[in-house]
């Protein structure tokens, strides 16, 4: 992937892009190839960034059709009602961001990611998985895990004014800019079933499962060993909060997402380990890496 040079025309298309991050990383994006599964905002703003940054190639996974609360975030939805008919939100996202670059190869695939074989994710360099259970985000991580080659798998959902990123890199290495010049990292990532295992999530069933309002009530009394009663209202809203997303933090989340998914295929810059979180409310991002169990 390395020795193969950009042609001409990727040269006059990225040539801002090659002078901020260079031509070795772009060509690394050029021969990139990305999966991403559930079309929600935040999916659609990653999706028109690194369709514009200039990857190989993006596929698309989402069967469903669509619906009020998708068009409340999703850019790439046609807001013509007769374009959208008889189609997935993967097709019609997938016609929206071919306009974007036609340099980028964007399709469909069609399926349930989780009853597909561990082979069909070789052909990946990057995983993205949103609107799925904890369940089959453990699934697709464990296949990404199996495989021969390294694939950077991440997590991404958003709901309301928060947002959170997960990310496994497994076994990475990356070069690390200094004043006198570059120096060698390595980082060893936990799966996403072991990071569930090294720290207590009752504070995070928000982003996770859509539950009702009890389950959160008692995974927090237990946690703190409170009476319900102990718990402001305002807080179990916050936690317990609805599945809309709001634009504004979909830009936020897609957008670091995408600087994260461009520093793992160039393996230049420090990456995330391993979560990211973010709240609108104070404007604040968070980075925890909870691979270490003492934090």
């Amino acid at each position: 992937m390395n020795g193969e040079e950009l042609t001409e025309q990727e040269t006059a298309l990225y040539d801002r892009q090659i002078r901020v991050w260079g031509a070795d990383a772009q060509r690394r994006l050029s021969k990139s190839h990305i999966l991403v599964y559930g079309m929600k905002g935040t999916i659609a703003e990653f999706c028109k960034n690194i369709v514009l940054a200039g990857v190989g190639s993006l596929t698309l996974v989402d069967d469903r059709d669509v619906c009020e609360e998708a068009l409340s975030a999703n850019f790439l939805i046609p807001p013509d009602e007769s374009v959208c008919r008889g189609k997935t939100l993967a097709e019609l996202c997938c016609d929206s961001l071919r306009e974007f670059n036609p340099m980028v190869r964007v399709s469909v695939e069609k399926g349930d990611l989780a009853s597909l074989g561990v082979e069909f994710f070789d052909k990946f360099d990057v995983v993205v998985i949103s609107c799925c259970s904890l369940a089959t985000k453990k699934l697709i991580n464990e296949k990404c895990r199996k495989l021969s080659k390294r694939v950077s798998f991440y997590t991404v959902d958003c709901r309301d004014c928060c947002g959170e990123i997960f990310v496994d890199l497994q076994k990475y290495n990356y070069a690390k800019k200094k004043t006198d010049g570059t120096t060698d990292c390595e980082l060893q990532y936990p799966s996403f079933q072991v990071q569930r295992g090294l720290r207590t999530q009752a504070k995070r069933n928000f982003y996770q499962e859509p539950s009702c309002r009890s389950k959160a009530e008692k995974a927090l009394c237990e946690e703190q060993s409170l009476n319900e009663s102990h718990i402001p209202d305002t807080l179990l809203e916050r936690l317990v909060m609805g599945a809309k997303e709001f634009p504004p933090v979909c830009a936020i989340i897609g957008g670091t997402l995408g600087q994260e998914v461009i520093k793992a295929i160039s393996s230049k810059g420090d990456p995330l380990k391993n979560f990211f979180f973010f709240d609108a409310t104070d404007g604040k991002g968070m980075i925890e890496d909870i691979s270490n169990p003492n934090l």
